[in-house]
């Protein structure tokens, strides 16, 4: 059996971890307002200085993550599954339910339109950029963002109980991506990456999740709108 990290008292730890997600979601939400009126720039996904700047932004993430945890493993949840064949349902169940609800609820609300990450049409003469995006989407993203929320942030309230880390963790990670519409989709997504990590006591089943989800999302998208 693996051996699972005791629930974190560290006040400091905790504060500066709400205080880090809440600092992104104020200058996202900042941003949002201010600039709303201009527009979204659909073809962000197409220059490279998309990728150099998601990079450097995850890098910093990355950086306190490790500060936070002070390199533990086992406050990131970076050990395996109890069992990798009951994960691997249990991930399965994550990923279709999510991608099929959130759909639903995307017609809804209409988050993916207002994130406006996906090109309006596929322009091959910019694919090496687009490519270099999508790494930074589908890989570096799911990285990093599972550590930060369903690695330290899950391990840093489990000492209030499973359920509450679940749910703060997932509003948490829905108010870090400073969106409005899609607020409620990215909270359940990020509940739903919360129960599996509490299921599995493992950090790496949310990153397969989240990654597959990001890299499907994308790839869905293109061949629409190509």
């Amino acid at each position: 059996m693996n051996a699972v990290a005791e629930p974190e008292r560290s006040n400091a730890r905790l504060g500066f971890w709400l205080l880090t997600v809440g600092a992104v979601a104020a200058l996202g939400y900042a941003v949002r307002f201010t600039t709303h009126s201009k527009g979204s720039d659909r073809s962000v996904l197409y220059h490279w200085s998309t990728a150099v700047g998601g990079l450097f932004q995850f890098g910093i993430f990355l950086a306190i993550v490790l500060a936070l945890s002070g390199g533990s493993r086992e406050r990131l949840a970076l050990r395996p599954p109890r069992s990798w064949k009951r994960t691997a349902g249990l991930a399965t169940v994550v990923f279709f339910v999510s991608w099929i609800g959130l759909g639903l609820l995307d017609k809804l609300f209409h988050g993916g339109q207002e994130q406006a990450l996906t090109p309006d049409r596929w322009q091959p003469k910019h694919a090496a950029a687009f490519a270099a995006n999508f790494l930074v989407i589908a890989l570096v993203a799911p990285f990093v963002e599972e550590l930060l929320f369903r690695g330290i942030g899950f391990h840093l309230l489990q000492r209030f109980g499973d359920t509450a880390a679940i749910v703060v963790t997932g509003l948490a990670f829905g108010l870090y991506h400073g969106l409005v519409n899609a607020l409620p989709i990215l909270m359940l997504f990020g509940i739903a990456l919360a129960w599996l990590r509490s299921r599995t006591r493992s950090v790496y089943p949310g990153m397969l999740v989240h990654a597959a989800f990001n890299a499907v999302a994308l790839v869905v998208s293109v061949t629409i709108n190509g």
